[in-house]
């Protein structure tokens, strides 16, 4: 039996769940094979609201246990089949050794061996050191896995059929800076404000509206982080609708199909090459 496989490599707990959770509660729910790599367990950030150092704020090392619990039952929720936890450090994730972070992707690669890889664009949403880390990252973790003279290598090479990196578009952003605030971040003193990717470069829009309950259960699963989610519940339906309802992603490259008409599958040409195995 053709059995289709679905990555997710992204930073941190949580990300899966606000940026992913559409997608891989949607193919999971098809039968489709979904596993996730998470890069750190988030011990950096904040607890219940309280910054680190002071007194309700738990530390980073028991922060960190807490949200890889809250990350294991999110991704229970939205039907990821595989976790992996990279166990870098939150916030340092762009200082971490190229060579190893590349070599431990595409050791999950060559295990799993998805069909379809998806994580963060190079912008990494919003500027976040870590996102784009995880972009450069898997990347070449892609093309590493692919290659048979590379090493490390716990199994033999794979050869991934379709890269996607997520791609807002401008009611997406809208609806995120409703949620929370101008999605910013400051690095060495300069603060990066991204902008939507413009509609003409996004490749694939899915049809997420059915799994939006799934995906608001896995969210919920991130209680340590819930003050910053609270506004959720009050956003208007419209934004609702622009955060849950879709997920558009730039498809990098595929090895099956192409060109400029919009994709609303991230396996489209995929299904059709299993449907024509499974036929003979």
């Amino acid at each position: 039996m053709f059995v289709l496989r679905l990555m997710a490599v992204l930073a941190h707990p949580d990300d899966e769940s606000l940026g992913f959770g559409g997608v891989l509660a949607k193919y999971a729910s098809e039968g489709i094979e979904t596993s996730l790599v998470t890069a750190t367990r988030g011990d950096r950030g904040k607890f219940n609201g309280h910054a680190a150092g002071g007194p309700e704020h738990p530390g980073a090392e028991a922060l960190g246990r807490i949200r890889e619990g809250e990350l294991r039952n999110a991704a229970a929720a939205l039907g990821v089949r595989d976790l992996s936890i990279l166990g870098y450090g939150d916030q340092h994730l762009d200082r971490a050794a190229h060579d190893e972070a590349v070599g431990r992707i595409a050791g999950h690669v060559r295990r799993i061996r998805p069909h379809v890889v998806i994580t963060f664009g190079p912008e990494g949403g919003y500027g976040h050191p870590d996102h784009i880390a995880i972009s450069q990252f898997t990347t070449a973790a892609v093309v590493a896995a692919a290659d048979p003279s590379f090493e490390p290598g716990p199994t033999t090479s794979h050869r991934v059929t379709k890269l996607y990196y997520l791609a807002w578009d401008e009611r997406t952003w809208a609806a995120y800076q409703a949620a929370f605030r101008a999605l910013t971040s400051t690095v060495d003193g300069v603060t990066r404000q991204a902008t939507p990717w413009p509609a003409w470069a996004i490749t694939t829009v899915v049809d997420t509206r059915a799994a939006w309950s799934t995906v608001w259960r896995a969210v919920s699963c991130h209680q340590s982080q819930v003050s910053a989610y609270e506004k959720l519940a009050h956003l208007t339906p419209e934004h609702h609708e622009a955060l849950w309802g879709a997920q558009s992603f730039y498809r990098v490259f595929s090895l099956v199909n192409g060109g400029r008409e919009r994709e609303t599958d991230l396996f489209e040409g995929l299904r059709e090459a299993r449907d024509v195995q499974e036929r003979r």
